[in-house]
């Protein structure tokens, strides 16, 4: 029988940690000027490998980061270091200057790995909710029913993803320029956050 207080659990549980709509417009400023085909790539690539990172972590949980000898603290930090380089990126428009001087070039600066899939899709939050929601609900049941949750949250950020160009055609260039600085700052304020709840579980400060 299936648990219905356990599937609300599960979804609104990662469907605040991954937080579509959050990620939206932070989509739109990363791939600000790409075409429509390669951003529709970005979108289902990220998406892709986001929903293979949390399957292996739902599957092997802890074990994977324990096996390297990693623990979440340190991931939590790492994560929360990488996204405010990507921040800093945003704020002073380095992204922008990046894709001008590759304007000529097959290659452009492609986000659908780092920062979207990781740390933004599969980040310490989303990793650490799926592996304890299938501890809650131990067994091959309760992992289909935590990783078809995940599955459809991912839905739901892949729609908002290819609907990006009708934000982008709103707010215009001018606009995504605001967007990005003010997510730049929200992305480093994220970062920062990341880095102060690793620290706390290293025990280095205070809860």
């Amino acid at each position: 029988m299936i648990d219905t207080a356990f599937l609300i659990t599960a979804f609104v549980t990662m469907f605040v940690v991954i937080d579509p709509i959050g990620l939206a417009p932070l989509f739109v400023a990363l791939t600000q000027g790409v075409p429509a085909k390669q951003r529709r790539n970005i979108a289902l690539r990220a998406c892709g490998l986001g929903m293979a990172i949390l399957i292996v972590f739902g599957l092997f949980g802890e074990a994977v980061l324990g096996f390297i000898g990693i623990s979440m603290p340190a991931f939590r930090v790492a994560g929360g270091i990488l996204l405010f380089l990507t921040a800093l990126d945003m704020l002073f428009e380095r992204r922008t200057k990046r894709r001008e001087d590759q304007s000529e070039e097959e290659s452009f600066d492609d986000p659908s790995v780092f920062p979207l899939a990781i740390p933004l899709i599969a980040g310490p939050g989303a990793i650490a909710s799926v592996i304890l929601l299938t501890g809650q609900r131990p067994g091959a049941e309760g992992l289909a029913l935590v990783l078809g949750i995940t599955a459809l949250v991912l839905c739901v950020v892949l729609v908002l993803f290819l609907a990006s160009s009708l934000l982008e055609r709103a707010l215009g260039k001018t606009g995504i320029t605001v967007v990005t600085r003010l997510l730049g700052m929200l992305l480093a304020a994220l970062s920062v956050q990341f880095v102060l709840e690793g620290l706390r579980d290293f025990g280095l400060i205070p809860g």
